[in-house]
């Protein structure tokens, strides 16, 4: 329900014109076009919040080098580059979220993070709706910020007590497009749903990246995985938009099967698909009330008490296939504890 662009990689080039990047720019060279402007325009007419990325640092740029080798006690480069992007971005696109990045070479103050949040919070047009990450000096991550990444492809063992986002990459090599790919370096569909139900059981937010080819084209590979994805939470997304976590995360005994939460509702996902049609559940406590349906499929399914604890729910039977099911299915269970 969100989309976050790169604006601006560690490499320096704007996808939009930035006055500050002078024929270093999408506008300038390469496309001639605003990518900035163009993707927010047409994610807004989709009803979808828009995410913009920014480097905070430049790898190549003379004036960052400069200041780096003054060990961070001058400050052109965030003077008369970063901070006035940053501005720039905000007064001309208004977005939804700021994704900052670049953050770790130096601290706050050579960076002046907490002014220009100060001002994004209490002055910008976005300051009653924008949200940020915590990328913002190099002892940020984990500490500060609306939300928390604390690292890419960050996976908590537990349930964080901050809100917090999981961003993670289809190509496992790479953030970027690579054209020299094999299909080995891509994560599959299978995968990526596990990610998706593991990060948002554990309370987080997915942020999933493709990278696209010079040309601006997100690639069929990549297409084909997206697609799958949206399949998947066409039928399943109840159990993921807006949810909770519930009290546990996943089933003790493996970790096959996560669980979300809605108010009293709660759904138990479930990666592999039992050999003998039973799907055994042993953290939801069973009531005379407890109903049990699977998302997808109509009707209800029959269920009995665990001799143990917990339940046992006969799973619809299903026609043997010459192709392995896809992955993750959804049982939900009203009247549980």
């Amino acid at each position: 329900r969100y989309v976050v662009l790169t604006t601006k990689h560690h490499e320096g080039f704007t996808n939009w014109g930035s006055p500050v990047s002078w024929n270093w720019n999408s506008l300038d060279t390469g496309p001639h076009r605003d990518l900035v402007g163009e993707l927010g325009q047409a994610l807004r007419e989709s009803n979808i919040r828009y995410g913009l990325y920014h480097s905070l640092l430049e790898w190549f740029n003379p004036l960052y080098l400069a200041d780096k080798q003054s060990g961070f006690k001058t400050q052109d480069f965030v003077l008369k580059k970063t901070m006035p992007e940053l501005y720039d971005l905000v007064l001309k696109y208004k977005p939804d979220l700021i994704w900052s990045d670049g953050d770790w070479d130096a601290p706050e103050s050579y960076w002046n993070s907490t002014s220009f949040l100060a001002w994004l919070y209490n002055d910008s047009p976005v300051k009653d709706t924008v949200v940020v990450n915590d990328r913002w000096c190099n002892n940020c991550s984990c500490h500060h910020g609306g939300y928390y990444n604390c690292a890419d492809k960050y996976k908590p063992g537990t349930l964080p007590s901050h809100k917090w986002e999981m961003c993670s990459s289809i190509d496992k090599l790479s953030w970027g497009y690579r054209s020299n790919m094999n299909i080995a370096e891509l994560m599959d569909e299978a995968s990526i749903i596990e990610e998706l139900v593991q990060t948002v059981s554990f309370g987080g937010n997915y942020l999933l990246n493709v990278g696209p080819t010079k040309e601006g084209v997100i690639v069929p590979i990549f297409q084909e995985r997206l697609l799958a994805l949206g399949r998947w939470l066409d039928t399943n997304g109840e159990a993921i938009y807006e949810s909770k976590p519930w009290r546990v995360q996943m089933e003790n005994s493996t970790d096959t099967v996560w669980y979300t939460s809605k108010g009293p509702v709660v759904y138990a996902i479930f990666m592999l698909w039992p050999r003998d049609n039973v799907l055994e559940l042993s953290s939801p406590t069973p009531s005379p009330a407890t109903q049990v349906t699977m998302l997808g499929f109509a009707g209800t399914l029959k269920w009995q008490k665990s001799p143990g604890k917990g339940l046992l729910i006969t799973l619809p039977y299903m026609l043997p296939s010459p192709l392995p099911p896809q992955s993750g299915w959804t049982v939900k269970l009203e009247g549980v504890k």
